[in-house]
């Protein structure tokens, strides 16, 4: 019985590689039925055969064998996040702008006097640009913009940081810090003209004034309403302090926080302009006042146009900087 039972386990291959003698059929099944892979041995039962198509045959094994990232991959993403239609996307309503403008100021609909022509204001950005005082300019209000900016935000972050970690800070500040954050720009300007007198200085706090407003109003509220669940869990950990700050909180609040950086710097444009409107003699606010004083409405145009440019410029940077800091932190 033992020697039979041995004989009905002895198997012979043919040159293949495949069984060609006698199996288990307990144990055992065939490697191929009907030219196609069988399945070994289980729920199916001895004599189950691999259902799914073989390699290279059929379209769903095509389309199973694309890799993440592939082609194939690439050509399922939505319209709306493929590059070339972001761009085309975003350009669509500058350029109708610009036609209808063309058109409205060409055709006689407006006066040239109220709308000069993209040709008028073209030319006096040469003018300008010829004269060396285009790039001058735009140099000096970037510069006013930017350290008003840094100091602004950083003094923002600060401040936040310890209203929104601090109960004592929140009760001693906030109050007054609301209080302010409701005193209009142009209110501003005639106290720091007295204080620091028509120089850099009255121009660069201005600017500094209007960004730390939006950093502190964002980043207090964002820390104050961090997850209390991670706040417990980073604490069970044996995380307090500076730690529990720089592991919990700050990742929690890294898209908050950019964003309180984003509004600020389109604020810190918006000062720069009431700025220079009243107290300076270089700039684009500057040649804001002045082609409204002399009447020349092409320079007034070609400023708003720079002002908007040079804020979607700054404003992408930031964006990258966003990018980043999601990625490092959150």
């Amino acid at each position: 019985m033992t020697m039979a039972t041995d004989a009905a386990k002895t198997t012979t291959t043919d040159a293949a590689g495949l069984p060609d003698g006698p199996v288990d059929p307990q144990f055992a099944a065939p490697v191929v039925v009907a030219g196609r892979p069988a399945a070994a041995a289980g729920h199916h039962g001895p004599s189950g055969v691999d259902p799914r198509p073989e390699a290279g045959h059929g379209d769903s094994g095509a389309a199973a064998s694309v890799a993440p990232g592939s082609r194939g991959s690439r050509e399922r993403r939505p319209l709306t996040r493929r590059r070339w239609f972001v761009v085309v996307g975003g350009a669509l309503l500058p350029v109708a702008l610009l036609v209808t403008w063309q058109v409205v100021s060409t055709t006689g609909l407006v006066p040239v006097s109220m709308l000069p022509s993209p040709e008028m204001v073209w030319l006096a950005a040469v003018d300008l640009a010829e004269r060396g005082l285009l790039g001058q300019y735009v140099a000096i209000s970037t510069q006013r913009v930017f350290l008003g900016f840094a100091a602004g935000a950083a003094l923002g972050l600060l401040v936040g940081a310890i209203v929104g970690l601090s109960r004592l800070g929140d009760i001693l500040l906030a109050p007054t810090l609301g209080a302010l954050r409701a005193v209009p720009s142009l209110a501003w300007v005639p106290l720091l003209i007295l204080w620091f007198k028509i120089g850099e200085e009255s121009k660069v706090i201005l600017i500094a004034i209007g960004a730390f407003f939006p950093v502190y109003t964002i980043v207090s509220a964002a820390l104050r309403h961090v997850d209390r669940r991670l706040l417990e869990a980073g604490r069970a950990f044996g995380l307090r302090g500076v730690p529990l700050f720089a592991t919990v909180q700050l990742p929690a609040v890294v898209p908050s926080v950019v964003s309180g950086l984003r509004l600020a710097l389109a604020q810190a444009w918006l000062f720069l302009v009431a700025a220079e409107l009243i107290a300076s003699s270089m700039g684009l606010g500057f040649l804001l006042s002045d082609s409204g004083n002399t009447g020349r409405i092409d320079r007034i145009f070609l400023a708003i146009i720079l002002l908007a440019v040079l804020g979607k410029l700054t404003d992408s940077i930031v964006g990258l900087f966003e990018r980043w800091a999601i990625r490092r932190w959150a």
